[in-house]
This record gives structure tokens, C-alpha cells and sequence, in this order.
């Protein structure tokens, strides 16, 4: 692929997915921009056996551009990195194409792992800010991965995952991420579980309250309302 047609694709990907690049120029000063197109170049002196010289040019460009990518990874087209600051990606990670990462995403191995010790990453998946995919297993495609979620096994394609572990909390999603940037919708099994032992627990109070009533225990009623009322004060 010719450098200038690269370079029209990387613009059109930057202003499909960034409401607030206004106009092609800006995309220049996109660090996900300059971070992208500089791992290219250093993946290619990788593949050459320039290890010395692809790790200079990913070290430089970490420096200036806070997007930490190995020059042995291997990254399809249409890489998205939304800010980026924080983001790393290691040496044996792959990622599909038109995948979508946002600031302070690692895609990590977990130290126990030799050979392939970094995650697949299927197209089309988007992981939000602050989450960490760490150890040799694939995320598949059409994915999402919530805001601050840690994965840490497998992931089916078509998949919702948030929670630290990450776990999967929907499934055979219809919208695909690169589509749907909505990084906040996205369920909460722990709110949907308080929420239910709360509802629960006042069912258990009304029916404790009916059989003290029919029972005609009204004295223990009244404490209990008193001790209620008192412990509300405190």
C-alpha cells in the first residue's frame, strides 16, 4: 500500500470515529496518528531482524505520543486509539481489524506465560477506557469490553464484558462496536443484583409484619418501629 493511500485511510478511520476532529488536517496532531503509522515502520524493521532500531523507533514514539505499541505486534487495518495516553500493546498481541481502544488499555501478558503471552483481538472489538486484557487468549469479534474491566480468559465473539475479573454479561450483540461507541450502557450485574436482594428483603419484612400481625404481637411491632426509628436517627 502507497504511503498516501495509507495515510487518506488512516484520516478517514480518525474522522468516522472522532466527533471532535473537525477537519483532516488536525488528524496530523492525533497521537493515535503518528503512533500508528511510526509502529508500521517499526514492524517492518522487526520482521527485517532490525530489533535494535524497531524498539528505538516504538520507544521514541512512546515518549512522544504516551502509546506504548511492541514493533513485533501484529495490527490489522483500521486501528483506532482514542487519546491514547497509557495505552501498551506487547511483542505476540494480534489485533484484527477496525478495532477501536481507548486511553489507558493494556493488552498484557500475565508473567506466567512463554511464547504467545498477549491476547488476540478479534475485528470489529472495542475495549474502553482503562480496561486490561492480560494472557494468551482471544477476544472475539463484534466484542465490547466495558470501561476499568479486567479479562482475563476467553471472550466468545458478540460478547459484552465488564467487571474486574471481566465476565460476560451479554451476548450475540447486534450493533457492531465500531458502529455503536457508547462506552456507558452497557449492564451491570452487581447493581441488578443489589437491586434484587433489596426487593427481596422488604417482601421478607412485609411478611414478617402480616404474621406478627395475625398473631396479634403488636407490642414487638412497636419495639421493633422504635428500634428502627432509632437506628435511622444515628
Amino acid at each position: 500500500m502507497g504511503i498516501i493511500k495509507y495515510i487518506k485511510e488512516e484520516i478517514e478511520i480518525i474522522r468516522e470515529r472522532d466527533p471532535a476532529i473537525k477537519s483532516s488536517m488536525e488528524v496530523f496532531l492525533y497521537p493515535s496518528f503518528k503512533a500508528i503509522l511510526r509502529y508500521r515502520l517499526a514492524h517492518k524493521l522487526y520482521l527485517h531482524k532490525h530489533y535494535f532500531l524497531a524498539r528505538w523507533l516504538s520507544q521514541r514514539t512512546a515518549r512522544k505520543t504516551g502509546i506504548e505499541i511492541h514493533p513485533g505486534a501484529t495490527i490489522g487495518k483500521g486501528l483506532f486509539i482514542d487519546h491514547g495516553n497509557g495505552v501498551v500493546i506487547g511483542e505476540t498481541a494480534i489485533v484484527g481489524d477496525n478495532v477501536t481502544l481507548y486511553q489507558g488499555v493494556t493488552l498484557g501478558g500475565t508473567g506466567k506465560e512463554n511464547g504467545k503471552r498477549h491476547p488476540t483481538i478479534g475485528n470489529n472489538v472495542m475495549v474502553s477506557v482503562g480496561a486490561k486484557v492480560l494472557g494468551s487468549f482471544t477476544v472475539g469479534e463484534n466484542s465490547k469490553i466495558g470501561a476499568g474491566s479486567v479479562v482475563l480468559s476467553e471472550v466468545p465473539a458478540n460478547s459484552t464484558v465488564v467487571g474486574v475479573p471481566g465476565h460476560v454479561v451479554k451476548r450475540d450483540n447486534v450493533k457492531v462496536p465500531r458502529e455503536d461507541m457508547d462506552q456507558i450502557h452497557l449492564p451491570d450485574p452487581v447493581y441488578a443484583e443489589l437491586q434484587g436482594l433489596k426487593r427481596e428483603n422488604r417482601v421478607l419484612r412485609e411478611e414478617i409484619r402480616q404474621i406478627q400481625l395475625k398473631f396479634g404481637m403488636d407490642e414487638i411491632i412497636q419495639e421493633q418501629s422504635m428500634d428502627e426509628v432509632s437506628a435511622n436517627d444515628e
